[in-house]
């Protein structure tokens, strides 16, 4: 698993976390099996994980290690945000390196199960006036995407053109595919042939269901 941004003692803790149950461990063990001088450092870190959702605990109080993928714990899913996605022109690169999980309640979602749910947060303006269960996509909102729903006429998806993320309205009409912004701005559509999928790299990855405001 790999986690932007996650301090070295983060990644050793949490490498520990998925042989042992470190909740079962005095501080000053973790300590010295990983060679860190102070205690507190440890439960600093340790206190980060699991404001990340990478640590926790589940119904029988067991102590989890998240996995790249989204989880059920008690009332809530924990969903892995996955990195960035324009709304504009393709110039997000889409690596996957889970950056966190947000905690949503499936009720929120109408989902009785997280599978195949993930978590991008939205750059730019050209879906400012999309509606999405009466909400838009403004710079800097996370969007809940459905990795297992097959996109319609009218969805918003995610997908992917040369290696970048992008947030658009899909129309798939006989031989073409069209990518709409819902904007603002004055955006012109995507739009090309579906024998040239492969020459643009061109992928779905999934419906935008619901947006949840920064």
């Amino acid at each position: 698993m790999f986690i932007k941004n996650m301090n070295e003692n983060q990644k050793e803790i949490l490498k520990l976390a998925q042989k042992e149950d470190i909740s079962k461990l005095k501080f000053r063990e973790i300590a010295r099996k990983l060679n860190i001088k102070n205690p507190q450092t440890v439960i600093y870190h340790i206190d980060q994980l699991k404001k990340k959702g990478l640590i926790y605990f589940d119904a029988k109080n067991k102590q989890k290690v998240a996995e790249s993928k989204a989880f059920a714990t008690d009332k809530f899913f924990s969903i892995p945000v996955v990195g960035t996605a324009n709304c504009g022109s393709a110039t997000e690169i889409a690596h996957e390196h889970i950056q966190g999980y947000l905690k949503i309640s499936p009720k929120l979602i109408k989902k009785s199960r997280p599978d195949g749910l993930i978590a991008v947060r939205a750059v730019g303006k050209s879906l400012n006036r999309a509606n999405i269960e009466g909400r838009n996509i403004e710079d800097g909102d996370y969007v809940i995407v459905d990795c297992n729903q097959e996109p319609k006429n009218g969805d918003y998806i995610l997908s992917i053109i040369d290696d970048a993320a992008n947030f658009k309205k899909f129309y798939n009409n006989d031989d073409e595919i069209r990518l709409i912004s819902e904007s603002t701005l004055k955006i012109p559509p995507m739009i090309f042939h579906k024998n040239e999928i492969d020459e643009f790299s061109y992928l779905i990855n999934g419906v935008a269901i619901k947006v949840i405001k920064k």
